[in-house]
């Protein structure tokens, strides 16, 4: 087979046209390779500009930093910001404590007054004076019904269910709970309760973290609920009759 520039030559010379034409073989044989140098040049395009999550131009906190002049990544909080939710303006909602009364250390629960000389303990608020003794928000039948589901779910286990301190890991063999029947629980103030919920009494540990302020307050009106249904149930209950004086006669003395 004559070369295309024999042909054209050949053709100068002849008065027919002659087109020249490649080989179809040749023509297939660098569409693969043209396909594959797309490609490659495609891939390497991509690596170049990857970027993992984990890798990720960002300052990570308490690490050294050159772009700042204090040499640190992470930024002061400016003085005076309060995180959102924290605006605790109301102190006897917030802790339980009268104003100006509340525990001089976070998360510390101050231990109740002492017994008298005479041997006799106080009850009530004069065994808790830094307590709030009046609830600080509105009692409803929904703040009430919100309590009830709270305390089934976080109190009930150890208070039971009608809060007499035999909750289900008492039978279990755990130490018995308060039980809120008592004389002395019955006359404690509402900010007692608030301040065990908070930062824990005795060997039940702090709530603050699994029960917002509200359902605090929400679980306390209800203990206060079974605390009147109890004295309701026992003055329902007739004392034992006395013998009447028929029954006597002929008894001897």
């Amino acid at each position: 087979m004559l070369r295309c520039e024999e042909r054209i030559a050949n053709s100068k010379q002849q008065s027919a046209p002659v087109v020249c034409a490649e080989p179809e073989t040749a023509h297939r044989r660098r569409c693969p390779v043209r396909c594959l140098l797309f490609t490659v040049c495609c891939l390497l395009f991509t690596a170049s500009c990857r970027m993992d999550m984990h890798d990720q131009p960002k300052m990570k906190p308490y690490r050294s930093s050159t772009f700042f002049s204090d040499g640190l990544s992470t930024r002061p909080r400016v003085e005076g910001t309060i995180p959102r939710g924290f605006l605790m303006t109301d102190s006897e909602y917030f802790t339980g404590k009268k104003l100006g009364r509340g525990s001089a250390t976070p998360g510390s629960s101050p231990a109740p007054v002492a017994a008298a000389p005479g041997g006799v303990a106080p009850i009530g608020a004069a065994a808790y004076p830094d307590d709030v003794e009046v609830f600080p928000i509105p009692v409803t039948k929904e703040l009430v019904h919100r309590g009830k589901e709270r305390y089934e779910i976080f109190c009930s286990a150890c208070h039971g269910y009608t809060g007499n301190g035999d909750g289900m890991i008492v039978r279990r063999g755990f130490r018995r709970a308060a039980a809120f029947n008592d004389d002395r629980l019955r006359q404690a103030p509402v900010g007692h309760f608030f301040d065990a919920i908070t930062n824990g009494w005795g060997a039940m540990p702090s709530y603050a973290a699994q029960v917002p302020v509200q359902d605090r307050w929400a679980i306390i009106a209800y203990i206060r609920a079974l605390q009147l249904k109890h004295e309701d149930q026992q003055s329902q209950v007739s004392p034992a009759a006395s013998p009447s004086p028929a029954t006597t006669e002929g008894v001897p003395h």
